[in-house]
């Protein structure tokens, strides 16, 4: 199996447990939220998702590394999101960890798939 192909397998259920993590942690924002930072972390979530499965499904190689780069930037968004969750005291130090930890695996995954794109 080449480092494409586990790339692919790993990052899919990576992905899915930073989803149910979110999720989770996001009922627990103030309904004042449910429609700006929640709807905010759940979109770049859910496309995120969509570039992942797009990237898995292309043989194009220029194709599939966009769409890994628009995963990227979907994932830097997180970051800013939970950041912002974090400063206004929606969620603990310990789920601000957890979550960027999550986030940090789903990334170095990302990483070595773009690399692995370059070097073909």
């Amino acid at each position: 199996m080449n480092n494409t192909t586990n790339s692919k397998l790993v990052i899919y259920p990576k992905y899915m447990d930073l989803i149910y993590y979110s999720n989770d942690i996001v009922r627990k924002f103030p309904k004042s939220e449910q429609f700006a930072l929640v709807k905010e972390i759940k979109n770049s979530l859910y496309v995120g998702l969509r570039y992942i499965i797009y990237a898995i499904k292309l043989y194009n190689k220029q194709d599939k590394l966009k769409n890994l780069r628009e995963l990227d930037i979907q994932l830097t968004l997180l970051k800013v999101h939970i950041r912002i969750a974090y400063k206004y005291k929606y969620i603990s130090l310990q789920n601000y960890q957890t979550w960027g930890t999550l986030i940090t695996d789903v990334c170095n995954l990302l990483g070595g798939w773009i690399n692995s794109c370059l070097k073909k």
